[in-house]
């Protein structure tokens, strides 16, 4: 038995009836007013005759807290770890591809599709910034290493001299 809170959700349709609120029936109506109002419709009739179907988005919420996990790792240790960091720019590089082939096969506009693809594109962009200063860190740590051993060498040479 479904719980009446489950049926017909309670925010369901708020933005078109905001949206056409403010603009009414002038000319100044988004042009993609049609498809938000077809997506909230789409989202009440689901809601109501399948609300099992949701329990997919608690599932891609759990996959996001993860993901959100592992980049505790180049946190912790950057040098180590930054085999995540080029995870995350092979994750982000591939939401282009899939916004926009995926988009088209499922009717989504092309211009909500580029939005889409503007999450990989700026999801990117502090991943590299991460990426270099880990090559940065990675390079600073290898000359400190080499000039620790240079020096393990000189005290080990001076003592063969004694």
């Amino acid at each position: 038995m479904l719980r009446p809170s489950l049926s017909k959700p309670r925010w369901a349709g708020w933005l078109p009836f905001y949206i056409r609120g403010r603009c009414g029936r002038s000319p100044n109506l988004p042009r993609y007013f049609p498809w938000i109002e077809r997506v909230s419709e789409g989202l009440s009739a689901t809601n109501i005759r399948y609300p099992f179907l949701a329990y997919d988005t608690d599932w891609l919420a759990f996959a996001h807290l993860v993901i959100a996990v592992a980049f505790i790792g180049p946190y912790l240790d950057p040098v180590r770890n930054k085999w995540i960091i080029s995870f995350g720019l092979i994750a982000c590089a591939g939401v282009l591809p899939l916004a926009l082939i995926a988009g088209h096969f499922r009717g989504i506009p092309l211009p909500w599709r580029f939005v889409d693809c503007s999450f990989g594109v700026f999801g990117s962009a502090p991943l590299l910034l991460c990426r270099r200063s880990i090559l940065a860190l990675e390079k600073q740590s290898l000359s400190h290493r080499r000039g620790a051993r240079r020096g393990r060498h000189r005290r080990q040479s001076e003592l063969i001299e004694l």
